[in-house]
């Protein structure tokens, strides 16, 4: 037998979840040609994984990484960790399709896309410039995709306020019936074209106003290709059981399977819910994700009153910038708990001073009272300033993550210490949250290192069908990570988020040696996994 590479003797996790066992993986071209004992076959190169683990690249079941992957291909953040797919489209927000009015979210927005020459989506923003897209559709994604040559997979959901907003507009209100046929046919080509479901945002604006109709309605069309509904709910805390109750009635009434996004309690107050929640989950036999962070990120306006936070961008804006309307959202965030505003981290802003600073540290710097200095600081940012937010339990964490169907997602868009995307202050999550979980597993924090694979490879593999993927199998794709259990670890922090994972030695994705040694070998072969 000759292959192009070999690896030999290392301790290997098939993904199953079963114990390791000491054997030789073939690769040959894209697949695993061979597997067993391979000591007389010939290859090309030889990668001797001795003292380490070798098991199949890990699936991030929840990333934002939709454009970053066309302008940071290297997707750093990620293969540092043994990442080598990602599932995007998550939340309701997707890079496509695109259409109306819709804008994409402004951390996607504010970046150059310039040298990429598909077809121009034209996008005017406030204060700003107009944004030059080069795609509207699916099929101009994929084909942006391609050519940019990712070094990881990307599998996309449709985002559902992607789908509204650019029919039905900002407004808090549903589709007329004309708006709904468009959103109808605009959804199945994206499914034609490629997309693997639909992701609901239903605490973001405009999702948050629509009826459950329109989303069962959707849904029925995610049923009829085969594909799945993934939820970021109403409410992750005092509306939590109702939200999970409205994502199954969503399944069940029209036949998709339903996968919910970074389950979780959020508060204080109701973490003692997530024991009935989790118990919603399993008898429903839905999917689900989580990071094992305790912290949440998004917009810092997350806290605007719902009234507020419709109409898009420029009605936002205008309503925090008229006097009378802001002393309004004011009275309404005073009534917040006094600790309230302790628990909130600045994130990505203009004012480099004030990131990763705790809200009360920036309010006495601006000499200002908290509530005051957050919409100072949304003012002044154009509503692009990032929020973390830490009001999760470590123990409910531990123990959602152990349920066998959740799977390992990052909620963060992949980074890089370098380039365009080196400026801004993600959560850590985006550089360390599968080996965080990893180290856990070899640590003994949480479910055993075999389990903690499958969780990261053929558990999302199935839940969002993704082909030959997930498993070290002859005939699979040859997706394969090979790491040290003494070195594997996250080194970013709250305060300084930009620093790359160790402890990876080698990452292989569609049989190319994206990382060898330690080093990336920016060799990119990730591929656009679509239906």
């Amino acid at each position: 037998m000759n292959f192009d590479l070999k690896i030999m003797n290392g301790r290997v996790f098939d993904g199953s979840g079963s114990e390791a066992v000491d054997c030789d993986i073939g690769i040959q071209d894209d697949s695993i040609a061979a597997i067993g004992d391979l000591s007389e076959a010939h290859a090309k190169k030889i990668i001797d994984a001795s003292g380490c683990m070798v098991c199949p690249g890990f699936i991030d079941a929840h990333s934002h990484s939709d454009t970053y992957l066309l302008i940071e291909p290297s997707a750093a953040s990620k293969i540092y960790q043994g990442i080598t797919t990602e599932i995007c489209g998550n939340c309701g927000a997707s890079a496509a399709p695109l259409n109306g009015d819709y804008k994409m979210p402004s951390d996607w927005l504010d970046k150059d896309y310039s040298r990429m020459g598909i077809k121009n989506h034209t996008f005017e923003g406030v204060n700003e410039p107009q944004h030059i897209v080069p795609w509207e559709t699916l099929a101009d994604y994929r084909e942006c995709f391609t050519e940019a040559q990712p070094a990881v997979n990307a599998a996309l959901l449709v985002g559902h306020n992607t789908l509204h907003a650019g029919i039905c507009g900002y407004d808090p209100r549903a589709a007329t019936p004309d708006e709904m046929k468009q959103m109808v046919r605009t959804l199945e080509q994206a499914l034609d074209e490629g997309a693997i479901g639909l992701s609901s945002g239903l605490a973001y604006p405009p999702g948050s106003a629509v009826p459950r109709s329109e989303l069962i309605a959707l849904a029925k069309i995610i049923a009829r290709h085969g594909g799945l509904y993934t939820t970021h709910m109403r409410s992750e805390s005092d509306g939590l059981l109702d939200a999970i109750d409205e994502a199954i009635e969503i399944s069940a009434r029209s036949g998709a399977r339903l996968q919910i996004s970074h389950l979780k309690a959020s508060g204080k107050s109701n973490w003692g819910k997530i024991d009935t929640a989790l118990e919603k989950v399993r008898r429903a036999g839905a999917g689900a994700d989580r990071y094992p962070y305790t912290a949440a990120c998004t917009d810092l306006d997350i806290i605007l009153p719902n009234w507020a936070s419709y109409g898009g961008r420029e009605a936002i804006l205008d309503r925090i910038r008229d006097p009378e309307t802001r002393k309004k959202i004011r009275g309404e965030l005073e009534e917040h708990p006094s600790d309230y505003w302790n628990n909130v981290m600045i994130g990505s802003t203009q004012f480099e001073a004030f990131k990763g600073k705790y809200l009360p540290e920036v309010a006495e710097t601006l000499g200002m009272k908290e509530v005051d200095a957050f919409l100072h600081l949304i003012d002044r940012d154009d509503l692009k300033t990032g929020g973390i937010f830490f009001s999760m339990s470590e123990e409910n964490m531990w123990k959602v993550l152990a349920e066998p169907y959740v799977s390992l997602g990052s909620d963060g868009s992949l980074r890089a210490p370098w380039g365009p995307l080196s400026h801004d202050h993600p959560h850590p999550r985006a550089y360390g949250s599968h080996t965080r979980f990893l180290r856990a597993a070899l640590d003994g924090q949480t479910v055993p290192l075999a389990e903690a694979i499958r969780k990261m490879t053929t558990l999302p593999a199935k839940q969002f069908g993704l082909k030959k993927r997930g498993q070290l199998k002859e005939g699979y794709f040859a997706d394969l990570v090979i790491f040290d259990s003494d070195g594997i670890r996250e080194n970013t922090t709250y305060a300084a988020p930009h620093q790359l994972s160790s402890g990876m030695r080698h990452v292989i994705v569609n049989g190319i040696h994206t990382f060898e040694n330690g080093k990336h070998t920016h060799c990119r072969g990730g591929q656009f996994l679509g239906q």
